[in-house]
């Protein structure tokens, strides 16, 4: 009998390579491998079936080959000469100027970019989903475009969880362990190689972290891990797992990542040399307290007051909200806050009020007793995004609060739709098809993706039916490999070779599950879904694939009653549920798919990004108008589910599920089906043609990270160098200036308004002059900016869309009033209105609303014949 011994201790021994293979090394350290093919066919050539088994993992793979074969390899010259040509095409890559380097010294330094998850490979589980897969995106595409970005993470020792199904289809989690040392990681050290150390003090506790880097192409990318010795179990523990424990858990992680990533920085940028960020760009609010350790800096070093630090803080840093729904914020018990940064051992060395005013809901039917991380993200941030049109809208309406008596339009929420990292996402095919055809750079711009119209046909259509066949192969393996799991025999799976027709109009559906994705609107008709794929002569088979989050039973539900329909016996071959999604499924699947679902309840999907990935590769999307695709349909280039959004969520399902189905048979499955008597769809090939000339272009993340780049991050470093100049006298100014300016602004009013030559019927084109009579109380005239506000009103006399100009000033009367004068021009048709506004005005200001300040004519005035009286 065999004894099973279980390990104490688990760890990693690295091989020793012959030094001519040295350079392998190199090039699995540093993850461009993970989008680079030559790089991927040089590891695969080592040993094909290890290649396989290790699913695709340089770092694992040179641990099982055997030293035999390396010394094979050491005398192989075709293998030396692929090896020589892919290092040095890596070293090129890192040291050639990009894009960023022609922009000049605007452009800032260096950018610290925040994120509590990072989807770069699935060899790298520190990703649960969107988040981390755009997180991911942001900094291969940084790489690709040479700027200069420093990423900061978490480093999970047990990642997030890897899901499998039971028999009954319900979802199971599985943590395995992460070994820093068996991954493409170096821990940062200190000069005489001893690991750099992050100490915080958290609650009277001490909790010591380290920093792993990782290498994505050109950007570093610094993980904290506090499972060291020297910690306590619960400090060890505070990066166990992404999204793990509770409140108190969070907390702590998110403790680490902003107060300790500042301090990881600036360790790296010591010990390297780098350049100091100018930037600090948080991907949602878990990074917050970055700003506080900000401020401690500033004002533990004696240069600057809390209020003017603050300042700093504020024009240096970017939040982007990727939530559409308050339940989506993290917001921690007030307690809890006062617990870390109270009295007597307040690890930041200034008020605990301070802290408490940043995340603070005080606003109408605000919970007093929270602190809201995405609040605090807005007020330590000049500048906010959302991450598509239709979510900068949801944003500035969901955060109006914040700004009290400021239309929602003119919440300083911006958006920066999302894109994705082409040379990750497209598949080997859809590559070589579009650089050959289109001259298209994957890592360069997207533009040469607007020349798809002119793609043959012929090899448009092969490479659809062979990236449609590798998804079936994909998905009959994988469903083997689940039943295995769920129990079932070898000799039970014989009709998994069976599973899907790699002929058969093929629709996939993959993302998180929670309940506002609607994972099962599929099944609303059950009957007429079935009849569906079972067509006798033109059927459907769908792909479906997702995790709910361990603590969500009824996602976990959706994700059982999908499973029970797929296993039934008579549709388990035209439909299917794929569990453990990650990011190596997902671009078989992306790619693999004819068409690709997504039916959120609208507008509660941010953008939704895989969608983007499918049309890349030339799949068709079929999506409720939210997010992206609310921006980029436009008729041709996919379907559209519409919306009934006034009405119950019961009769809402059902009509939107009607919809569904009507698109499916009624325009889906005619144009794939017909065939020319060349046997190809022709008007299937047109919309996939369109699909890929007029979204290529748009979804890269090329794209989005020059609008960040210039809309935001040129911006923003400008705006930290004005008040940073002349040692910190903008930022001096600017504390001072807004106490003065929110201490006297009761005192702003707007005592008249008329007009001359206004009447009850004005022709379009007409010059009206306005003269507006103001009280600026203990403000001057340069504390302010009067404006007019014009354009079309309802049937309440709410201006839509207001146009808005600055009046000038004329004249200051005896009684301290203040008048202005201006013009505006009757530029629309109907019924029209205006009104006028004060707003505090400094040039160091991003915005005229960033203080939340307003003075507009009372309430109590009315519209009479075109006269605000």
């Amino acid at each position: 009998m065999v004894m099973r011994v279980r390990a104490i201790r688990r760890f990693t021994v690295r091989t020793v390579l012959p030094e001519r293979l040295a350079a392998l090394s190199e090039l699995v350290m540093n993850l461009r491998w993970s989008w680079h093919p030559e790089t991927l066919d040089l590891f695969e050539s080592i040993d094909p079936v290890i290649w396989r088994a290790v699913g695709g993992d340089p770092a694992r793979l040179l641990g099982l080959v055997p030293h035999s074969r390396f010394a094979e390899l050491s005398n192989d010259e075709t293998f030396l000469h692929r090896l020589d040509e892919a290092a040095e095409n890596l070293r090129q890559y890192l040291h050639r100027d990009r894009w960023f380097q022609t922009l000049g010294d605007e452009a800032p330094k260096a950018i610290a970019y925040f994120s509590p998850e990072y989807g770069i490979t699935a060899v790298l589980p520190q990703y649960s989903g969107g988040l981390g897969i755009l997180a991911g995106d942001h900094l291969k595409t940084a790489s690709d475009l040479g700027v200069p970005v420093i990423g900061v993470g978490l480093l999970y020792r047990r990642g997030y969880f890897n899901q499998s199904l039971s028999r009954d289809g319900w979802q199971q989690e599985r943590y395995p362990p992460v070994d820093p040392y068996g991954l493409p990681l170096t821990l940062l050290t200190e000069a005489d190689g001893s690991p750099v150390t992050i100490l915080l003090r958290l609650a009277g506790r001490d909790l010591q972290a380290q920093v792993w880097l990782c290498q994505v192409g050109r950007i570093p990318l610094l993980l904290l891990d506090s499972d060291v010795e020297g910690n306590a179990q619960a400090e060890r523990d505070v990066t166990d797992r992404l999204y793990g424990g509770g409140s108190d858990h969070r907390f702590r992680q998110e403790l680490l990542l902003g107060v300790g990533g500042i301090r990881a920085v600036r360790a790296f940028c010591k010990l390297t040399g780098r350049a100091k960020p100018e930037v600090y760009h948080m991907n949602e609010g878990h990074a917050g307290f970055l700003a506080l350790e900000r401020i401690r800096e500033f004002v533990a070093d004696g240069v600057l007051s809390f209020d003017e630090a603050l300042e700093v803080v504020r024009a240096s840093t970017l939040f982007t909200t990727h939530t559409p729904v308050p339940a989506g914020i993290d917001r921690f018990p007030r307690e809890l806050v006062e617990h870390h940064f109270g009295a007597p051992d307040n690890p930041m060395g200034f008020s605990i009020d301070r802290v408490l005013a940043l995340g603070a809901e005080n606003f109408p039917r605000g919970d007093h007793s929270v602190f809201n991380m995405a609040l605090m993200g807005l007020r330590v941030a000049q500048r906010a995004n959302g991450v598509s049109l239709l979510h900068g809208a949801v944003s500035r309406e969901m955060f109006a609060g914040l700004w009290p008596n400021f239309d929602p339009a003119d919440v300083p929420i911006t958006s920066v739709t999302n894109g994705v990292h082409a040379p990750t996402w497209v598949s080997r095919e859809m590559q070589r098809l579009v650089e050959q055809d289109l001259g298209v750079d994957l890592q360069s711009d997207g533009e040469a993706w607007g020349g798809a119209d002119r793609l043959n046909d012929h090899q448009l259509w092969e490479v659809r039916r062979a990236l449609r066949g590798h998804l079936v192969d994909e998905t009959r393996q994988r469903l083997r490999e689940s039943w295995l799991q769920r129990g079932a025999g070898e000799s039970e799976l014989g009709w998994i070779n069976d599973v899907l027709d790699p002929n058969v109009l093929t629709i996939g559906f993959a993302r998180r599950v929670p309940s506002y994705k609607r994972l099962t609107l599929m099944l609303q008709d059950p009957e007429r879904f079935t009849a569906m794929l079972l067509n006798p002569h033109r059927p459907v088979q769908f792909v479906i694939a997702g995790k709910a989050h361990p603590a969500d039973d009824g996602g976990k539900s959706l994700i059982q009653e999908v499973v029970k329909f797929a296993d039934s016996i008579g549709v388990r071959h035209r439909v299917v549920f794929l569990p453990d999604y990650d990011m190596a499924l997902a671009r078989v699947l992306c790619a693999g798919a004819d068409v690709w679902l997504n039916n959120p309840l609208r507008p509660l999907e941010a953008c939704g990004t895989s969608g983007m990935k499918a049309a890349l590769n030339g799949v068709l999307n079929l999506s409720i108008r939210d997010g992206w695709w609310d921006e980029w349909f436009d008729g041709d280039n996919g379907w559209a589910i519409p919306s009934a959004d006034e009405l119950s969520e019961v009769r809402r399902d059902e009509l939107e599920a009607a919809a569904f189905y009507d698109i499916v048979e009624t325009q889906m499955v005619p144009r794939f089906y017909d065939h020319d008597d060349n046997g190809l769809p022709r008007r299937w090939l047109e919309m996939v043609r369109h699909t890929l000339s007029s979204l290529g272009p748009k979804v890269v993340a090329t794209r989005m990270l020059r609008d960040y780049v210039t809309m935001l991050y040129t911006p923003a470093a400008q705006s930290a160098r004005a008040l940073e100049a002349a040692k910190f006298a903008g930022a001096r100014h600017l504390a001072a200036w807004k106490k003065r300016v929110t201490t006297a602004w009761p005192g702003v009013r707007v005592e008249h308004i008329e007009a001359r030559g206004v009447s009850d019927a004005l022709e379009y084109g007409t010059v009206v002059s306005l003269r507006a009579v103001v009280a600026l109380g203990d403000l001057g005239a340069d504390d302010i900016d009067v404006q007019v506000a014009y354009g079309r009103v309802d049937e309440h006399d709410q201006i839509l869309g207001p146009t808005y100009g600055s009046l000038r000033l004329s004249d200051k009367r005896d009684d301290g009033s203040w008048v202005y004068e201006g013009e505006m021009t009757l530029d629309r048709t109907g019924p029209f209105g205006y009104s006028v506004r004060v707003l505090p005005s400094d040039a160091l200001l991003a915005t005229s609303a960033e203080l939340g300040l307003i003075a507009v004519p009372s309430s109590g005035e009315g519209m009479v014949t075109g006269d605000l009286r």
